[in-house]
């Protein structure tokens, strides 16, 4: 270390290589080496949030989990006494988590970034500002530049080093911590960490088959001549061939040899074939990393076994990509930020069921089955379908009046409904048009 830098101490190095984002980083920043530095691999490559998400499939995944699960409405219930819910559009919570949780972030860019604290990091956090003991402000905090320990009174303290480079401690009571899959339950696994082996092999992989087109020596075919050829003669013959063969324009053209001049194709060896192979293995590893079906992120290699069509396809995502990132943030929410007292009265639930309405046929069957057993007034169907409430008779539930009891089928009760149905049906509009 230099003298200058020794004046200055390693806690206010502010060279290029102890900046992050530009904001200054103290040797003490564990969280933040620790991010930087990464995981090494077998490979010889260091994984890190910016090597990972240079990998074509893994942002593939990550920015796939993060837009879909942005761009879920968040909604704010309340239940009621009798078992129903209606939106609580009104408590302070909605505008926070349906709207806008801070100053600086739309809700869809604050739940993007949170996931991809989540998938990459195993933790987001947020710092929760109180007015009046009510909760007005959600600040997103970088997972990189937090800390974590465990105070003896059983808490957890988290150190934060914020944009000017100092390093404050945030109480738990302050924090909003969401943690990703865990096997302690107190910090979410890595993924930059844990993965640092799969990652590796596919960022050694890729680099690999650069360098083959870069420097390799992979040729489309041979001519060969049992006459020896001058270096003159060579020379020529190599701009010639360049001239009227090379390139996208030339293609389709009948070459002419001579002095007995045999050409040969040459196929793909063993060894870039296996390299190929081996890249697409990568993306279903990292596929299967994050818990996304590779045909997700464009890997159409194989076919998916979750069934035929857009919704049997989406369904499997749902259930088992989308819902546990799902559930744990809406039970995180729930214990983080709601008071006891509203723990049993309001919810927070993300709205998923614009993910199901590719298939209009399918709808249509599930509604008319709903009705006619009376499960859902034509009003629940309305309003499930984003259309306004009509109220009256299209709020009551309805059974089909064909539909009796086995014990009632011949006696004079089932008789008189049966003949009941049948003029209602004459003196309606079908039955005078038939």
């Amino acid at each position: 270390m230099t003298k200058d830098a020794k004046q200055r101490g390693p806690g206010k190095i502010k060279s290029s290589v102890l900046r992050w984002l530009g904001v200054p980083i103290g040797l003490t920043d564990e969280a933040f080496w620790a991010a930087w530095s990464g995981g090494g691999s077998s490979a010889g490559k260091t994984v890190n949030q910016r090597t990972v998400l240079q990998l074509s499939a893994a942002m593939a995944c990550v920015r796939l989990l993060a837009q879909v699960i942005a761009t879920l409405p968040v909604g704010f219930f309340e239940r009621k006494p009798d078992g129903t819910r209606v939106s609580a559009n009104r408590h302070p919570l909605y505008e926070i988590l349906h709207n806008q949780p801070n100053a600086d972030m739309t809700a869809v860019q604050f739940w993007e970034v949170v996931m991809v604290s989540l998938l990459l990091w195993g933790n987001a956090y947020a710092e929760k500002t109180v007015s009046s003991g009510r909760l007005v402000n959600l600040e997103f905090l970088q997972p990189q530049r937090m800390a974590v320990r465990r105070l003896p009174t059983g808490e957890l303290e988290y150190r934060y080093s914020g944009a000017d480079g100092r390093q404050r401690a945030i109480p738990e009571e302050r924090m909003w911590h969401i943690r990703g899959f865990s096997t302690d339950g107190t910090m979410g696994i890595s993924s930059i960490q844990a993965g640092a082996q799969v990652f590796g092999a596919a960022m050694a992989a890729d680099e690999a088959s650069s360098k083959v087109f870069a420097n390799g020596m992979s040729v489309g075919g041979v001519l060969t001549t049992d006459q020896i050829l001058t270096d003159k003669n060579r020379t020529t013959f190599r701009e010639n061939m360049q001239a009227e063969f090379a390139g996208a324009m030339n293609a389709g053209k009948t070459m002419l040899l001579e002095a007995g001049m045999k050409y040969q194709q040459v196929p793909m060896n063993p060894e870039d074939a296996q390299l190929l192979a081996t890249r697409a293995f990568n993306v279903e590893e990292i596929c299967r990393w994050f818990g996304v079906p590779p045909f997700m992120v464009g890997h159409a290699e194989k076919s998916t076994s979750w069934g035929t069509g857009i919704e049997q396809q989406m369904i499997g995502f749902l259930t088992f990509s989308l819902a546990p990132w799902l559930r744990r943030i809406e039970q995180s929410i729930r214990k983080d930020l709601m008071a006891p007292a509203e723990r049993a009265r309001y919810f927070a639930e993300f709205a998923v069921e614009g993910l199901l309405r590719a298939d209009s046929a399918a709808r249509a069957s599930f509604y008319s089955t709903m009705v006619q057993n009376g499960i859902y007034s034509r009003d629940d169907c309305r309003e499930r379908e984003n259309l306004p409430r009509k109220g009256g008779k299209a709020a009551e539930l309805t059974v089909q009046s064909n539909l009796l009891p086995i014990d009632m089928l011949g006696s004079n009760t089932g008789d008189q409904q049966a003949r009941s149905a049948l003029m209602a049906w004459l003196q309606s509009d079908d039955g005078k048009t038939t």
